[in-house]
């Protein structure tokens, strides 16, 4: 929208909802915005995430074909980040494993 094009909606707005709505619809439009905004931030943050784990799956497949050997810097690269991951979770795991409730009498 242009400068024009935004000064003649405010005027709109002042002569509809009059001087005492129109900050307050101002805010609810914003709001709106925003929470669109966050909405539409969020989808794609979802969709990279699902592509960048689709990606690490495909080369975990080629990896396993190739018999884990001899393989292209980005391939390796993959199945160390798989690594950390599977470390990261187990490591995690076992944390929360032997921790054992307290039996206070």
């Amino acid at each position: 929208m242009g400068a024009w094009e935004l000064v003649i909606v405010f005027i709109v707005g002042l002569i509809v909802l009059g001087p005492e709505r129109l900050p307050v619809a101002i805010r609810t439009v914003s709001r709106w915005i925003k929470t669109a905004k966050q909405f539409g931030q969020s989808v794609q943050s979802e969709i990279n995430e699902e592509l960048r784990v689709h990606e690490l799956h495909n080369n975990l497949k080629e990896a396993e074909e190739k018999g884990m050997k001899n393989l292209s810097p980005d391939l390796q690269s993959s199945l160390d980040e798989l690594n950390q991951a599977a470390q990261s979770v187990t490591h995690s795991y076992k944390q929360t494993d032997t921790k054992e409730p307290k039996n206070d009498k």
